[in-house]
């Protein structure tokens, strides 16, 4: 039977996802209001697309969090604490400077999405674990999108 340092581990893992998750929406819409050049249909809209696809996770996540008994974040001071995706405050960026950080950035919820799914695992947490697979396959999509627009 899992203990209770398990539970304190996944419901850690679980607010480091979901900053990462509001760290990665507010940047893809700042990319998205800001893009410009000859593809700004196209990433205009893939943009706003990811945008509304990573916010969709944020309440899944955070219940997740309350349904395993813990605190979800509570301003965007806390989500800057947990934060691994970095702030872009630059709205002049090229449009593939832009495509390039949200697929590296997608690589990296990868990674806080595989940490989230290895301590449901440890907490014997189930429903995040095969939720985490989802999760992931999102991810891993917007990332092959992206890598093809930057040619593959």
């Amino acid at each position: 039977m899992p203990g209770d340092n398990a539970n304190k581990a996944l419901v850690d893992s679980l607010n480091g996802l979901l900053a990462d998750l509001f760290a990665l929406y507010l940047k893809t819409k700042n990319f998205h209001w800001h893009v410009a050049g000859p593809q700004f249909h196209d990433l205009h809209l893939l943009f706003d697309s990811h945008a509304t696809e990573v916010f969709a996770l944020t309440d899944v996540v955070a219940e997740r969090v309350r349904k395993n008994h813990g605190a979800t974040l509570t301003s965007i001071g806390a989500i800057g604490a947990k934060a691994t995706i970095a702030d872009d405050d630059r709205a002049g960026l090229d449009a593939m400077t832009m495509v390039r950080a949200l697929r590296d950035d997608n690589v990296t919820l990868i990674g806080r999405i595989r940490a989230a799914k290895a301590a449901a695992g440890e907490a014997g947490d189930n429903a995040t674990d095969g939720m985490a697979d989802d999760w992931t396959d999102q991810a891993e999509q917007r990332v092959w999108f992206l890598t093809q627009i930057l040619g593959g």
